[in-house]
C-alpha cells in the first residue's frame, strides 16, 4: 500500500489537471435538467392550486435570477466537472471557488451489500445496481483500498477547487480506509490544515467478541482550505441524568416543583453553599469537543428512517451545517445518498446541491425534499455521460467505428462502402431488416425515429420490410415518437449502458463468443384521454394513468428467482411498479415543471404505501390549448413520459 501511494497521488493529480484544462479549452460535460421541481404532493386526489407562472423555466416567479438548489443523478466527477464549468442553460455560472460547505459519506466498506430491496404487491425483490452503478462499484474495489483511493483523490481534488478560500471540507469514514484516506487528504488540503477528527459515538447494543473490541464510532475528518476557515461556536446541551450523574449532589425539589442542589464551590476561600437551580444550570450547557457521544445512531423505526442503508441522523448534519456555515451559503454532499445533507441545509436556510451515482438514492431524496415541501428544486442528470465514456475509451476514436462493433455484437452485417458511406447501417442477413445504430454522443429522439423510417423507404432502393433503431440516450418523449411511427414497422433497442465498460474489459471477440449482450426494449406509460370540464375562469381537467408496459425484465439486474416474481406483478398489477408519478399542466415542450406529484409511500390520500393514486383532478386556469404533461419513474428508476393535448 505504502508503495502504490504515489502512483495514486500523481494518477489522480494528472486526472484532475486534465479535467481542468478541459474546461478552460471549451469541452465541457453539460447537466440535463429532468424536472423543475415544485413541491406539491397529493392529499387528496385534487390539485386546488394553480400552475405557477415562470416567466423563465429558471426563475422563480417574481425572481429574477433566483439560486435554484439542485439534486444531481450520476457520477459525481462528472457533476463536479459540470458545476466547474458552470450551466449555461440554467444560468449556473462557475461555482469554482463558490462553495462554503462540503460534507460527504462516502463508501466504506468493499463487501457492503448495495441492494435495493423493494416492496410489491405479493412480492418481495431485491434489485443488484444498475450496470452503472455497478461498474462504479467494481472500478471503486477493483483492487481493494488501492481502487478506493484511486478513486477518492481526484474527487477530493475537485471538491478543493469548488471551496472558497474560507471553506470547510467533513469527510465521514470508519476505520476500514480512514487512515489511508487522511494520508491523501493531508496531501491535498495541507497537513496543518488538517482541524479535528471528529468521532462520533454511537451508543448500542454490546456484543462480545474474542477477535476485537467491538467498533463503536465513525471519524469525521474536518480539513479547512486555509486559515481563513472559521468555525461557528458550537455548545453541547447536557442531558438532565447525565448532568445530575456528573453534579454527585442531592437533589432537592422546592415549593414550586424546581429541582436544585447545593452548591460547594470556593468553600475553601471562605464562600458559603448556595442554591442552584438544576434548570438554570442543565440550559447552560458546555463548548464542544471532537467526540460526539450525544446524537444516537439511527434505529429501524426512526421516525427520520428513508429506509436507506448508509442514512446518517439530521441531528448530527445539523451540528456540522451550523458550525461551518451561515444563512444563504452554499453546502454540497456529493454522496448525496438519503438527502440528509440537503434536506437540513434546506430547514437552516442554506442553499444546497446534492448528487448519488444510484437511481434508487435519487428516488429516495427526491420523495423526501417534496415530503419536507422543500423550496423549488432542480433535479438534474449528466446528460453526457455515454459521451464521455465514449471520449474517454482508448479503443473507438470514431463513432462509425463503434457503430460496425455495435452492429455486430447485435448480428448484423454492415454495408459496404459503395453501397453507402454511413457506417452507422447494417442489416440481417437473409432478411429484409435494416438495422441503424445512433450515436453515443447525442440523444435518441423522434427526429431519429423519422431518420430510420426514411432510409427505410429509400435506402439502397427502400425494400426493406423492418427497421431496428439501437440507441444508447434517450429523450423523455421517446415512446411518443415510437407510438407515432407504430404503423412504420420500426423497432427501437437499448443497447446496454455498461457496453463499452465490457468492450475493454473482455473485448468484442469474447462478447461475440458468449453472447452476453443483450439489446433490450423500452418501457412506456399510457395515459387515459384526459376530460376537461370548464369550471367559469378555471378548467378541471382530470389526469388517469391507464397501463404501464416494462416490456424487457431481463434487462434488470434481478436474480432469477424475482424475475420470476416480477413476471407476476406484471401480469397482476402492472400500475404497481410506479414509484412516483408527477403532472406539468402547462407544459412549454422545454422544461417539465412538476406541478403535482404522489409516490408510493405517500400514504396522506390513500393509506396504502404499496400503490401510488393513478387519478387525479387538476384545477387549473382556463386556456383554449394547453399540453399536458405525466411523467412516471418505476421501481428500477426507469422514466417515461406522455404528453396529451387539451
Amino acid at each position: 500500500m505504502i508503495e502504490e501511494l504515489p502512483r495514486i497521488v500523481s494518477e489522480g493529480r494528472r486526472e484532475a489537471a486534465q479535467i481542468l484544462e478541459r474546461l478552460s479549452s471549451g469541452t465541457q460535460i453539460g447537466l440535463q435538467t429532468n424536472e423543475l421541481v415544485l413541491p406539491s404532493k397529493d392529499v387528496s386526489g385534487l390539485f386546488k392550486g394553480s400552475t405557477p407562472q415562470i416567466p423563465n423555466a429558471f426563475n422563480m416567479a417574481g425572481g429574477n435570477g433566483e439560486w435554484m438548489n439542485r439534486l444531481i443523478y450520476g457520477d459525481n466527477l462528472l457533476a463536479m466537472q459540470a458545476l466547474l464549468a458552470g450551466d449555461a442553460q440554467t444560468g449556473l455560472p462557475s461555482l469554482r471557488g463558490k462553495v462554503d460547505l462540503i460534507y460527504i459519506d462516502p463508501p466504506f466498506d468493499s463487501k457492503a451489500d448495495y441492494r435495493t430491496p423493494i416492496s410489491l404487491p405479493f412480492a418481495e425483490i431485491s434489485q443488484k445496481p444498475t450496470v452503472i452503478e455497478q461498474f462504479a462499484y467494481a472500478d471503486t474495489w477493483e483492487d481493494g483500498t488501492i481502487s478506493y483511493l484511486s478513486m477518492m483523490f481526484p474527487r477530493l481534488l475537485l471538491m478543493k477547487e469548488l471551496l472558497k478560500d474560507n471553506g470547510a471540507l467533513y469527510v465521514h469514514i470508519d476505520w476500514h480506509v480512514g487512515h489511508y484516506l487522511k494520508v491523501l487528504l493531508d496531501d491535498i488540503f495541507g497537513k496543518d490544515n488538517f482541524r479535528n477528527e471528529i468521532v462520533w459515538y454511537y451508543p448500542g447494543r454490546e456484543k462480545v467478541s474474542d477477535a476485537k473490541f467491538q467498533s463503536k464510532h465513525d471519524v469525521i475528518l474536518f480539513y479547512a482550505v486555509n486559515k481563513q476557515t472559521k468555525i461557528n461556536p458550537i455548545t453541547k446541551a447536557w442531558d438532565k441524568d447525565e448532568r445530575i450523574k456528573m453534579l454527585r449532589r442531592k437533589i432537592y425539589i422546592d415549593e414550586n416543583g424546581r429541582e436544585w442542589f447545593w452548591e460547594t464551590r470556593g468553600q475553601a476561600n471562605g464562600i458559603e453553599p448556595y442554591k442552584r437551580y438544576l434548570d438554570e444550570y442543565v440550559d447552560k450547557g458546555g463548548a464542544l469537543n471532537d467526540v460526539w457521544d450525544d446524537i444516537q445512531f439511527l434505529r429501524g423505526n426512526h421516525p427520520e428512517r428513508t429506509h436507506y442503508a448508509t442514512q446518517k441522523p439530521e441531528a448530527l448534519l445539523e451540528r456540522i451545517i451550523k458550525a461551518s456555515s451561515n444563512e444563504g451559503d452554499l453546502v454540497c454532499d456529493f454522496f448525496g445518498g438519503s438527502g440528509t445533507t440537503a434536506a437540513v441545509a434546506e430547514r437552516l436556510g442554506r442553499r444546497w446541491i446534492t448528487c448519488d451515482i444510484g437511481k434508487p438514492a435519487s428516488l429516495v431524496m427526491r420523495k423526501r425534499f417534496i415530503d419536507q415541501e422543500v423550496k423549488p428544486f432542480l433535479y438534474q442528470s449528466i446528460g453526457d455521460y455515454q459521451k464521455e465514456a465514449f471520449r474517454n475509451n482508448k479503443r473507438y476514436k470514431h463513432v462509425g467505428d463503434l457503430s460496425q462493433v455495435v452492429l455486430g455484437l447485435y448480428g448484423a452485417l454492415p454495408f459496404t462502402p459503395e453501397q453507402t458511406n454511413d457506417r452507422n447501417f447494417g442489416y440481417i442477413k437473409g432478411t429484409r431488416t435494416l438495422v441503424m445504430v445512433d450515436s453515443p454522443n447525442r440523444l435518441t429522439t423522434a427526429a431519429t425515429i423519422r431518420k430510420a423510417v426514411e432510409a427505410k423507404a429509400s435506402l439502397l432502393g427502400g425494400d426493406w420490410e423492418k427497421v431496428i433503431v439501437l440507441g444508447w440516450n434517450f429523450a423523455f418523449d421517446i415512446s411518443q415518437a415510437i407510438q407515432k411511427y407504430a404503423n412504420s414497422n420500426v423497432e427501437v433497442l437499448v443497447i446496454p449502458p455498461d457496453l463499452l465498460d465490457k468492450l475493454a474489459k473482455k473485448g468484442y471477440k469474447k462478447l461475440i463468443d458468449d453472447k452476453s449482450v443483450r439489446f433490450s426494449s423500452l418501457q412506456y406509460l399510457v395515459a387515459k384521454p384526459l376530460v376537461v370540464t370548464p369550471a367559469g375562469e378555471q378548467d378541471e381537467i382530470d389526469v388517469e394513468l391507464e397501463n404501464y408496459v416494462l416490456l424487457s425484465p431481463d434487462n434488470i439486474p434481478l436474480d432469477d428467482k424475482d424475475k420470476e416474481k416480477l413476471q407476476q406483478v406484471l401480469e397482476r398489477d402492472p400500475l404497481s411498479l410506479i414509484e412516483y408519478w408527477s403532472i406539468d399542466p402547462d407544459y412549454d415542450g422545454v422544461t417539465f415543471r412538476s406541478t403535482w406529484q404522489d409516490y408510493r409511500e405517500n400514504i396522506e390520500n390513500d393509506n396504502d404505501p404499496l400503490h401510488c393514486v393513478y387519478k387525479t383532478r387538476l384545477r387549473v386556469a382556463h386556456k383554449d390549448h394547453r399540453q399536458v404533461c405525466i411523467k412516471a419513474v418505476d421501481v428500477f428508476g426507469f422514466e417515461s413520459q406522455v404528453i396529451e393535448e387539451v
